[in-house]
């Protein structure tokens, strides 16, 4: 009889510790009954598709779901395709505050940068 051997896959997603402590910090805000917080690339802008990072309150199947020390962080299944091998890092200056992404799926941008193409 063989012995079948389960591996661990990486996550579709690497969050910066920079990006995990905004995940702490958005749970900690959370409203009542969110359960954690989850990232799309909905249908947007001028080249197709946006990053969007919204509370979650319940888990979806299909769903990647990532244990991070501050929360629950989900990767909605139909976009995992497009978000494999990205990172995600919070950056905040003395004129901004977001999510950025390096995303090696990513073929071109729209020239303000909320959306991009694969």
């Amino acid at each position: 009889m063989t012995e079948t051997k389960t591996r661990t896959r990486p996550a579709a997603v690497t969050l910066t510790a920079g990006a995990e402590a905004r995940v702490a910090a958005l749970m900690a805000a959370a409203p009542e009954g969110a359960i954690g917080v989850r990232l799309s690339t909905p249908r947007r802008g001028c080249s197709g598709l946006a990053y969007s990072v919204d509370y979650v309150t319940e888990e979806v199947k299909f769903d990647e779901k990532i244990e991070t020390p501050g929360g629950v962080f989900y990767i909605d299944g139909a976009s995992v395709l497009y978000l494999i091998g990205s990172t995600m890092d919070w950056v905040e200056d003395d004129f901004a505050a977001g999510f950025i992404f390096e995303n090696p799926n990513a073929k071109g941008a729209c020239g303000c940068g909320e959306s991009f193409t694969v």
